[in-house]
């Protein structure tokens, strides 16, 4: 299984429709959609080390501008989309103690959480419906969404073919750590409030 979805997502890069793939999963990944794009740019960056500053900055791009959406959910449609997104997430009964913690750190939490494998959609919706300063909020995602997204295209970029090798012949170790990791931000949410 693994494999077949790994060479489907380096196929996808020979594409002309990666750069609108890998678009979107960052954008519906800063606002609703569970899966980050970091398993889309890995491989893409893996296949193609040479676009990978170039993929990195669609994500970082896209991921601002679904995290604007994220905003907006939690400023304008919290008591409807935004709580019952939270209540996924399993926040939905802590959101007390969010906000409290939010008014004291809230650039700190932008700034760590979109650097984690913690869902970034929490830290968009929360923003919005506590409303944080909304350039603040805009610039500090630019920030942390672009530092993540550059750190690994410049690791691909500058080690591809050593960790393709590596990768390839270790894939099914690789995609259950890059799976524990999503599973652990998902469990760390939920702890830290």
């Amino acid at each position: 299984m693994f494999k077949r979805l790994y060479d489907w997502t380096v196929s996808l890069s020979a594409s002309p429709r990666a750069p609108y793939a890998l678009g979107a999963v960052s954008f519906a990944e800063s606002s609703f959609f569970p899966i980050p794009p970091d398993v889309v740019l890995a491989p893409m960056s893996l296949a193609r080390p040479d676009k990978a500053f170039h993929y990195a900055a669609i994500c970082t791009v896209t991921s601002v501008a679904g995290g604007i959406l994220g905003y907006a959910i939690g400023a304008l449609l919290f008591e409807s989309v935004g709580l019952w997104l939270l209540n996924l997430y399993g926040l939905g009964d802590k959101i007390d103690n969010v906000k409290l913690w939010y008014a004291t750190w809230g650039a700190l939490f932008i700034l760590v959480k979109g650097l984690t494998p913690i869902p970034y959609k929490v830290v968009t919706i929360v923003s919005g419906a506590l409303g944080y300063n909304f350039p603040m909020f805009v610039l500090l995602s630019i920030i942390t969404r672009g530092a993540r997204f550059f750190l690994i295209a410049g690791i691909f970029n500058r080690w591809g073919a050593p960790l393709k090798v590596f990768i390839e012949k270790h894939l099914t170790a690789v995609a259950l750590v890059t799976l524990g990791a999503i599973a652990l931000g998902f469990w760390l949410i939920t702890r830290l409030f």
